[in-house]
């Protein structure tokens, strides 16, 4: 056996099924990760890919079967349970980022990444000076040391993506599982996760599952297709047909007269004059100044950290203005509750889908959206079931009504909080990253959603890292760097020779 084989772990599934709500969502599943491979798992959402990662990390337990096998080797030592390797295996998804926001863990990142080191959610023990060492290694090899003294929930969602990256990384682990890593970094963040994989050629194992053809890491060996939960390739990366299930989507047309309403003149809905806001002592934005108007297509887009998503939830109300700036909303002024705002308002945002409990269904995410809350505090009305009901079928979820959001892929929770923004028929749609996690089928019926809404007069603002997401769309821009505007109005052409402020250093 090779050096690489005695030092890294290689796990074969045989036959396995997995069960999950009363339903089955991975079938006959047979895969072998080997020392020195690099996997890439595609599918299209609900297809099972979380689950799968999840069941070679030890998570998650297969349905019993007389002929289903589950073994890991490390060296020479053969194990058929996960028990003994689960600590050799660093697994990293949305769910993990997502309890920090859910619990309010915004602990120091030196500390975060320091609970890589004693396999813990939170620091238990004093950090040692050779820990520090340690931690401080390894934030240095994804570039950002600079971020060791910040705690957690006061960096952006790549930055925070980023960093726990560095505390699986700090483990050493001998299997690294990334779900969707890739997912809201800018090009910069990108390039150096994508170079790091790379020089891991012949040693550590991975599986990176990605929705998108640009993510497929140039240092990936091999791929593996899932298809309802089954599997329908498996091998090497060359004879892969990703293109047909990674394909970028062709640019989309803006629907006609989409931006119509974007003309001098049209009825402002939210107004930011000199705006500086300030989270945990920190200026996050400065002097900022904004007016959206109806049926105007604002993109913000920046570096990681810049101030995105600050910018967008202080335009919803989460975040206040410091004195000297100012914040207007059309229909709210003196002694009226900003939930009246609020209810003509469709949110999009990673801390949406962190903050909704698992054990919600989706049936009443939706019904909540009438209500701009998180859960129902009263029953739901008929005309909250009915406006439900209406928005599920139009976003294609019926039949996923009555499942809980714990029971749904990152990507089927995403359409939700899609359909949960639509339910009243938003005056204003403020999407952070709104595509994030989404495959391409999904991608494309959501640009045509939010299009058709900006053709009707709705204003829309959203942040985003990669151009094909908006590419054509847009009528107005923000850029942002360091928490101040680079440029604020209507969009720059050509967009396609243009780089975005994220890819710049």
């Amino acid at each position: 056996m090779s050096s690489a084989g005695t030092r890294y772990l290689e796990v074969r599934l045989a036959r396995l099924s997995l069960h999950r709500g009363g339903r089955t969502v991975l079938k006959g599943i047979s895969w072998t990760i080997r020392p020195g491979e690099r996997w890439v798992l595609a599918g299209a959402n609900g297809a099972g890919k979380t689950q799968l990662l999840k069941l070679v990390a030890g998570i998650v337990w297969p349905k019993a079967a007389a002929r289903a096998t589950r073994q890991y080797l490390l060296g020479r030592q053969l194990s058929s349970t996960p028990f003994g390797s689960k600590d050799e295996i660093a697994y990293l998804g949305a769910e993990r980022q997502d309890k920090y926001q859910r619990y309010g863990w915004n602990m120091p990142v030196e500390r975060i990444v320091g609970t890589g080191l004693y396999r813990s959610d939170i620091p238990l023990d004093a950090l040692s000076g050779a820990d520090r060492r340690r931690i401080r290694r390894t934030l240095e090899r994804l570039a950002v040391a600079h971020l060791a003294p910040r705690r957690l929930l006061s960096l952006s969602y790549g930055e925070r993506r980023v960093i726990l990256l560095a505390r699986a990384l700090v483990s050493r682990p001998r299997l690294l599982l990334l779900d969707e890593v890739l997912n809201g970094l800018d090009e910069i963040n990108r390039a150096r996760v994508l170079r790091w994989l790379a020089r891991q050629t012949g040693r550590l194992p991975w599986v990176l599952a990605t929705h998108r053809l640009e993510d497929v890491p140039p240092s990936a060996t091999h791929a593996l297709l899932l298809r309802r939960g089954r599997i329908v390739y498996r091998g090497g990366l060359r004879r892969a047909p990703l293109k047909r299930w990674l394909a970028v989507p062709p640019r989309e047309s803006p629907a006609p007269n989409a931006r119509r309403a974007a003309r001098p003149g049209g009825r402002s809905l939210v107004r930011l004059s000199d705006a500086r806001v300030y989270l945990e002592g920190r200026r996050v934005l400065d002097g900022i100044s904004l007016t959206v108007r109806a049926g105007e297509f604002w993109v913000i887009h920046g570096r990681n950290g810049c101030g995105k998503t600050t910018l967008l939830r202080t335009l919803y109300g989460d975040h206040g203005v410091a004195v000297g700036g100012a914040i207007e909303r059309a229909g709210t002024g003196a002694g009226v509750a900003l939930d009246v705002f609020r209810k003509r308002v469709g949110l999009i945002a990673p801390h949406l889908q962190a903050d909704h409990p698992a054990q919600l269904t989706v049936a009443e995410v939706v019904q909540s959206g009438r209500h701009a809350s998180v859960g129902l505090n009263d029953a739901p009305s008929a005309a909250d079931r009915s406006a439900a009901r209406r928005t599920l079928a139009l976003f294609a979820l019926t039949r996923l009504s009555t499942r809980t959001l714990g029971e749904l892929s990152y990507g089927q929770s995403r359409r939700v909080l899609f359909a949960r923004a639509w339910v009243r028929e938003p005056q204003l749609l403020l999407l952070d990253e709104p595509f994030a996690g989404l495959d391409t089928p999904t991608r494309r019926a959501l640009t045509a959603r939010v299009l058709a809404l900006a053709a009707g007069g709705t204003a829309v603002v959203l942040s985003a890292h990669r151009p094909g997401d908006w590419l054509g769309c847009a009528s107005h821009e923000l850029e942002l760097a360091r928490g101040r505007a680079v440029y604020c109005g209507p969009i720059r052409r050509p967009l396609g020779r243009r780089r975005l402020a994220g890819a710049t250093r």
